[in-house]
C-alpha cells in the first residue's frame, strides 16, 4: 500500500499560517473551508486505496524551511515540506 503524507493546519494556527504563505490567492479563506477540503480529499484518497498519514504542520518549522532554501512559500515547496516528514 502506497502511503501518501498531507498537510495538516491546526485551527490555532491558521491565521499565521495563512500571512506567512506567498500563494495566499490560492488558499481557501477559512480553517473550516480548508477543514472541510482536506477531509474530502483524505476520505478521497482512502477510497483510492492510499494510507493516508496526517503531518502536523510547525509554522516555525515551514518558515525557517522555504527561508534555508531560498524559495516561496507556496504550495510546491510545502508539499516539499511535508514529503521531508
Amino acid at each position: 500500500m502506497i502511503e501518501l503524507k498531507l498537510a495538516y493546519y491546526r485551527k490555532e494556527d491558521w491565521m499565521r499560517f495563512v500571512a506567512s504563505i506567498d500563494d495566499r490567492e490560492r488558499m481557501h479563506d477559512t480553517w473550516s473551508e480548508w477543514h472541510a477540503a482536506y477531509l474530502k480529499a483524505k476520505g478521497e484518497l482512502i477510497r483510492e486505496g492510499y494510507m493516508v498519514r496526517d503531518v502536523e504542520i510547525d509554522i516555525d518549522e515551514l518558515i525557517e524551511y522555504c527561508k534555508l532554501r531560498g524559495i516561496k512559500n507556496d504550495g510546491k515547496a510545502r508539499s516539499q515540506f511535508v514529503n521531508t516528514k
